[in-house]
């Protein structure tokens, strides 16, 4: 089984596009009329859908670590930071995931890119 994703509000739409280009499956949170959620509420409006988050905010990776600390569950996160990953790398890293991954491969996990 593929890997759905959601973009968060901070992924610009070039990540997006890309990826649709090459048949991944997409929904943004722009798109899912989710612009004014909250960190906590993205991942589980994520998870309600059974998408596996993509974000470059690093606000989020806060939000993940105390889920983690506490043991409540998110279908995972992948973070790329913005200086550190060109659009270009996001989509070939995130098509690679989306493929070759199964979501339960992520499941409470963070994955960074660029993946080494």
């Amino acid at each position: 089984m593929s890997v759905r994703l959601y973009m968060d509000v901070h992924v610009p739409r070039a990540i997006t596009h890309g990826l649709r280009l090459r048949g991944i499956d997409v929904l943004t949170a722009q798109e899912d009329d989710a612009r004014r959620l909250s960190d906590s509420q993205v991942l589980d409006r994520a998870a309600a859908l059974g998408r596996v988050l993509f974000s470059r905010d690093t606000d989020l990776l806060a939000e993940v670590t105390e889920r983690q600390r506490s043991a409540r569950s998110f279908t995972g996160l992948v973070y790329a930071h913005q200086m550190h990953v060109t659009i270009g790398g996001c989509i070939n890293d995130l098509a690679l995931i989306a493929t070759a991954a199964d979501p339960t491969d992520l499941e409470n996990r963070v994955e960074y890119l660029p993946l080494r």
